[in-house]
């Protein structure tokens, strides 16, 4: 990332964030960010003008990858869906789901690789309202943000191992996240066969 700072600077870093957040898959967005934050530390660059830049170019991003899922995503999931078990019926489901639990997926989604690039295209494809989307896009880009710049700033050259504790505690969140859901997931679905046989 060094070269690229040292010859774009702040430009590097708001392409990169842009480009991770619209949905590109490789761009090394989180990386850049990381660099731009020891630069930080190390006075090479401004560290409030950094964090400015980078919420800006996440939120940025995440609403281009809104506007690709919203006017685009469904006609083609729709389409081509089929071929990876990705039915109407599904989409449906979906949408339902962000509708209730959507905000909570878009603050936190930066944090998981594969999710921070697919969050904003994901909203737009479950039509997401864009008011309610934009507020914790804008929300979860804030929070992602100062974990890593912080980070960056602070450890310095101590920043890989804090990256991987950070990665490895997280992991354990997601899974308990994941089984609540569930849980809840299998709890609705319960009641939903009693109600049915009840009714029969």
């Amino acid at each position: 990332m060094a070269p690229l700072l040292d010859h774009y600077g702040y430009l590097a870093v708001a392409a990169l964030l842009f480009l991770e957040n619209l949905g590109a898959p490789i761009v090394p967005g989180e990386t850049m960010l990381i660099a731009g934050a020891i630069y930080a530390g190390a006075g090479r660059m401004n560290v409030v003008a950094l964090g400015l830049v980078a919420v800006a170019a996440c939120v940025a991003g995440g609403c281009g990858g809104w506007a690709i899922g919203r006017f685009g995503g469904r006609e083609l999931a729709e389409r081509y869906g089929r071929y990876v078990f990705l039915t109407a019926k599904r989409l449906d489901r979906a949408e339902r789901f962000f509708a209730s639990r959507g905000a909570l997926v878009i603050t936190f989604a930066r944090f998981l690789e594969g999710l921070r690039q697919a969050n904003g295209i994901i909203a737009g494809l479950t039509e997401m309202p864009w008011a309610r989307f934009l507020i914790f896009n804008g929300l979860g880009a804030v929070m992602w943000v100062a974990v890593w710049i912080s980070a960056g700033y602070l450890a310095g050259d101590h920043i890989t191992a804090i990256y991987a504790d950070v990665t490895k505690y997280l992991l354990y969140v997601l899974i308990a996240v994941a089984v609540v859901i569930a849980a809840l997931i299998g709890r609705h679905l319960l009641r939903r066969r009693r109600s049915t046989a009840g009714v029969s």
